[in-house]
Protein backbone atom coordinates (compact mmCIF):
# COMPACT_ATOMS: atom_id res chain seq x y z
CA UNK A 1 0.00 0.00 0.00
CA UNK A 2 1.67 3.21 -1.21
CA UNK A 3 0.29 6.62 -0.24
CA UNK A 4 0.85 9.61 -2.52
CA UNK A 5 0.13 12.99 -0.88
CA UNK A 6 0.67 16.61 -1.92
CA UNK A 7 -1.15 19.87 -2.49
CA UNK A 8 -3.98 20.40 -4.93
CA UNK A 9 -2.82 20.09 -8.56
CA UNK A 10 0.70 19.15 -7.45
CA UNK A 11 0.77 16.25 -9.90
CA UNK A 12 -0.22 13.34 -7.62
CA UNK A 13 -2.54 11.75 -10.18
CA UNK A 14 -0.03 12.25 -12.98
CA UNK A 15 2.74 10.64 -10.94
CA UNK A 16 0.48 7.63 -10.34
CA UNK A 17 -0.47 7.52 -14.04
CA UNK A 18 3.21 7.56 -15.05
CA UNK A 19 3.87 4.68 -12.65
CA UNK A 20 0.91 2.69 -13.98
CA UNK A 21 2.05 3.32 -17.54
CA UNK A 22 5.69 2.43 -16.80
CA UNK A 23 4.61 -0.81 -15.12
CA UNK A 24 2.50 -1.81 -18.13
CA UNK A 25 -0.75 -1.75 -16.16
CA UNK A 26 -2.73 0.20 -18.76
CA UNK A 27 -2.61 -2.71 -21.19
CA UNK A 28 -4.24 -5.38 -19.01
CA UNK A 29 -7.80 -5.99 -17.86
CA UNK A 30 -8.96 -4.75 -14.46
CA UNK A 31 -9.04 -8.32 -13.14
CA UNK A 32 -5.39 -8.88 -14.13
CA UNK A 33 -3.89 -5.64 -12.83
CA UNK A 34 -1.04 -6.09 -10.36
CA UNK A 35 -1.11 -2.38 -9.46
CA UNK A 36 -4.27 -0.40 -8.68
CA UNK A 37 -4.64 3.39 -8.50
CA UNK A 38 -7.18 4.96 -6.12
CA UNK A 39 -7.95 8.63 -5.46
CA UNK A 40 -9.09 10.12 -2.17
CA UNK A 41 -11.37 12.33 -4.28
CA UNK A 42 -13.67 9.31 -4.70
CA UNK A 43 -14.40 9.47 -0.98
CA UNK A 44 -15.85 12.97 -0.69
CA UNK A 45 -18.89 12.63 1.54
CA UNK A 46 -22.42 13.51 0.49
CA UNK A 47 -23.33 17.13 1.26
CA UNK A 48 -26.50 18.32 2.93
CA UNK A 49 -28.70 20.96 1.18
CA UNK A 50 -27.02 23.88 2.97
CA UNK A 51 -23.56 22.60 2.05
CA UNK A 52 -24.61 22.09 -1.58
CA UNK A 53 -25.68 25.73 -1.75
CA UNK A 54 -22.31 26.81 -0.36
CA UNK A 55 -20.48 24.50 -2.78
CA UNK A 56 -22.32 26.00 -5.75
CA UNK A 57 -21.11 29.43 -4.64
CA UNK A 58 -17.54 28.23 -4.15
CA UNK A 59 -17.80 28.64 -0.40
CA UNK A 60 -17.60 25.00 0.76
CA UNK A 61 -14.12 23.87 1.79
CA UNK A 62 -13.41 20.62 -0.06
CA UNK A 63 -9.80 20.71 1.21
CA UNK A 64 -10.83 20.40 4.87
CA UNK A 65 -10.51 16.99 6.60
CA UNK A 66 -14.25 17.01 7.36
CA UNK A 67 -15.07 16.97 3.63
CA UNK A 68 -14.18 13.27 3.32
CA UNK A 69 -15.98 10.07 4.28
CA UNK A 70 -13.07 8.62 6.20
CA UNK A 71 -14.96 5.63 7.57
CA UNK A 72 -15.77 4.47 4.06
CA UNK A 73 -12.19 5.01 2.89
CA UNK A 74 -10.79 3.04 5.85
CA UNK A 75 -13.25 0.24 5.14
CA UNK A 76 -12.29 0.07 1.44
CA UNK A 77 -8.54 0.11 2.16
CA UNK A 78 -8.99 -2.53 4.85
CA UNK A 79 -10.78 -4.77 2.33
CA UNK A 80 -7.95 -4.23 -0.16
CA UNK A 81 -5.29 -5.14 2.42
CA UNK A 82 -7.20 -8.34 3.19
CA UNK A 83 -7.31 -9.24 -0.50
CA UNK A 84 -11.04 -8.75 -0.86
CA UNK A 85 -12.84 -7.37 -3.89
CA UNK A 86 -14.40 -4.01 -3.03
CA UNK A 87 -16.24 -1.04 -4.58
CA UNK A 88 -15.38 2.67 -4.68
CA UNK A 89 -17.95 5.43 -5.32
CA UNK A 90 -17.74 7.57 -8.46
CA UNK A 91 -17.69 11.29 -7.59
CA UNK A 92 -19.03 13.94 -10.00
CA UNK A 93 -17.22 17.27 -9.50
CA UNK A 94 -19.71 19.16 -11.67
CA UNK A 95 -22.59 18.29 -9.33
CA UNK A 96 -20.46 18.02 -6.15
CA UNK A 97 -22.01 14.64 -5.39
CA UNK A 98 -21.57 10.91 -5.91
CA UNK A 99 -22.93 9.54 -9.18
CA UNK A 100 -26.05 7.56 -8.12
CA UNK A 101 -25.58 3.83 -8.40
CA UNK A 102 -22.11 4.10 -9.99
CA UNK A 103 -19.10 2.34 -8.50
CA UNK A 104 -15.60 1.28 -9.53
CA UNK A 105 -14.81 -2.33 -8.66
CA UNK A 106 -11.36 -2.91 -7.17
CA UNK A 107 -9.92 -6.40 -7.53
CA UNK A 108 -7.13 -7.88 -5.36
CA UNK A 109 -3.68 -6.76 -6.50
CA UNK A 110 -0.03 -6.73 -5.38
CA UNK A 111 0.38 -2.95 -5.05
CA UNK A 112 -2.15 -0.19 -4.41
CA UNK A 113 -1.40 3.49 -5.09
CA UNK A 114 -3.64 5.77 -3.00
CA UNK A 115 -3.34 9.48 -3.78
CA UNK A 116 -4.95 12.51 -2.18
CA UNK A 117 -4.28 15.81 -0.45
CA UNK A 118 -4.93 14.40 3.03
CA UNK A 119 -4.07 10.70 2.87
CA UNK A 120 -1.40 11.20 5.57
CA UNK A 121 -3.53 13.48 7.75
CA UNK A 122 -5.57 10.77 9.49
CA UNK A 123 -3.48 8.47 11.74
CA UNK A 124 -5.67 5.42 11.03
CA UNK A 125 -5.16 5.80 7.27
CA UNK A 126 -1.50 6.79 7.56
CA UNK A 127 -0.59 3.58 9.36
CA UNK A 128 -2.01 1.50 6.49
CA UNK A 129 0.71 2.61 4.08
CA UNK A 130 3.92 0.65 3.66
CA UNK A 131 5.47 3.53 1.72
CA UNK A 132 4.58 7.22 1.71
CA UNK A 133 5.37 9.68 -1.12
CA UNK A 134 4.87 13.45 -1.02
CA UNK A 135 4.66 15.24 -4.38
CA UNK A 136 6.20 18.67 -3.79
CA UNK A 137 5.39 21.30 -6.46
CA UNK A 138 5.72 25.07 -6.07
CA UNK A 139 2.58 27.10 -5.33
CA UNK A 140 2.53 29.04 -8.62
CA UNK A 141 2.58 25.85 -10.69
CA UNK A 142 -0.17 24.30 -8.56
CA UNK A 143 -2.38 27.37 -8.91
CA UNK A 144 -1.91 27.53 -12.69
CA UNK A 145 -2.77 23.83 -13.05
CA UNK A 146 -5.80 24.12 -10.79
CA UNK A 147 -7.17 27.08 -12.75
CA UNK A 148 -6.87 25.20 -16.05
CA UNK A 149 -8.28 21.97 -14.61
CA UNK A 150 -11.28 23.52 -12.88
CA UNK A 151 -12.23 25.63 -15.89
CA UNK A 152 -11.73 22.96 -18.57
CA UNK A 153 -12.78 19.81 -16.70
CA UNK A 154 -15.19 21.02 -14.04
CA UNK A 155 -16.93 23.86 -15.82
CA UNK A 156 -16.08 26.65 -13.37
CA UNK A 157 -15.28 30.28 -14.13
CA UNK A 158 -11.98 32.01 -13.37
CA UNK A 159 -13.31 34.29 -10.62
CA UNK A 160 -14.90 31.32 -8.84
CA UNK A 161 -11.65 29.31 -8.98
CA UNK A 162 -9.41 32.15 -7.78
CA UNK A 163 -11.74 33.12 -4.94
CA UNK A 164 -11.97 29.51 -3.76
CA UNK A 165 -8.19 29.10 -3.96
CA UNK A 166 -7.29 32.21 -1.96
CA UNK A 167 -9.98 31.87 0.72
CA UNK A 168 -10.17 28.09 1.18
CA UNK A 169 -7.65 25.99 -0.75
CA UNK A 170 -4.42 27.80 0.12
CA UNK A 171 -5.16 28.18 3.86
CA UNK A 172 -6.26 24.52 4.07
CA UNK A 173 -3.07 23.38 2.32
CA UNK A 174 -0.92 25.26 4.82
CA UNK A 175 -2.90 24.04 7.83
CA UNK A 176 -3.70 20.41 6.96
CA UNK A 177 -1.67 19.14 3.98
CA UNK A 178 1.78 20.70 4.21
CA UNK A 179 2.42 19.52 7.82
CA UNK A 180 1.95 15.89 6.68
CA UNK A 181 5.05 16.18 4.49
CA UNK A 182 7.06 15.14 7.56
CA UNK A 183 5.53 11.65 7.38
CA UNK A 184 6.77 11.00 3.84
CA UNK A 185 9.43 8.38 3.18
CA UNK A 186 10.18 9.91 -0.22
CA UNK A 187 9.63 13.50 -1.39
CA UNK A 188 9.19 13.96 -5.14
CA UNK A 189 10.09 17.53 -6.17
CA UNK A 190 8.50 18.86 -9.40
CA UNK A 191 5.94 16.06 -9.55
CA UNK A 192 5.64 14.13 -12.81
CA UNK A 193 8.49 16.14 -14.34
CA UNK A 194 10.87 14.31 -12.01
CA UNK A 195 11.39 11.28 -14.24
CA UNK A 196 14.39 10.05 -12.22
CA UNK A 197 12.35 9.77 -9.02
CA UNK A 198 9.43 8.14 -10.82
CA UNK A 199 11.75 5.59 -12.43
CA UNK A 200 13.29 4.69 -9.05
CA UNK A 201 9.84 4.27 -7.48
CA UNK A 202 8.75 2.18 -10.48
CA UNK A 203 11.73 -0.15 -9.99
CA UNK A 204 10.87 -0.49 -6.30
CA UNK A 205 7.29 -1.46 -7.18
CA UNK A 206 8.56 -3.97 -9.75
CA UNK A 207 10.66 -5.60 -7.04
CA UNK A 208 7.59 -5.84 -4.79
CA UNK A 209 5.54 -7.47 -7.56
CA UNK A 210 8.24 -10.00 -8.40
CA UNK A 211 8.83 -10.88 -4.75
CA UNK A 212 5.09 -11.34 -4.14
CA UNK A 213 4.98 -13.76 -7.08
CA UNK A 214 7.99 -15.72 -5.83
CA UNK A 215 10.21 -14.62 -8.70
CA UNK A 216 13.32 -12.56 -9.04
CA UNK A 217 13.22 -8.95 -10.19
CA UNK A 218 14.56 -8.51 -13.74
CA UNK A 219 16.13 -5.23 -12.65
CA UNK A 220 17.98 -7.07 -9.87
CA UNK A 221 19.16 -9.79 -12.24
CA UNK A 222 20.30 -7.18 -14.71
CA UNK A 223 22.38 -5.34 -12.10
CA UNK A 224 24.02 -8.60 -11.02
CA UNK A 225 24.91 -9.45 -14.60
CA UNK A 226 26.41 -6.03 -15.12
CA UNK A 227 28.58 -6.39 -12.01
CA UNK A 228 29.90 -9.73 -13.30
CA UNK A 229 30.78 -8.17 -16.67
CA UNK A 230 32.73 -5.40 -14.94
Amino acid sequence: MIGVAGGTASGKSTVCERLMEGLGQNNVSVEEKQVVHLSQDSFYRELNPQEITKANKGMFNFDHPDAFDNELMESVLSDIIKGRQTRVPVYDFKTNSRAPGEFTTIYPSDVVLVEGILVFYYPALRTMFNMKLFVDTDADSRLARRVLRDIEERGRDLEHVLHQYTTLVKPAFEEFCLPTKKYADVIVPRGAENTVAIDLIKQHIQDIIWRSNGARSPALSRSNSESKIR
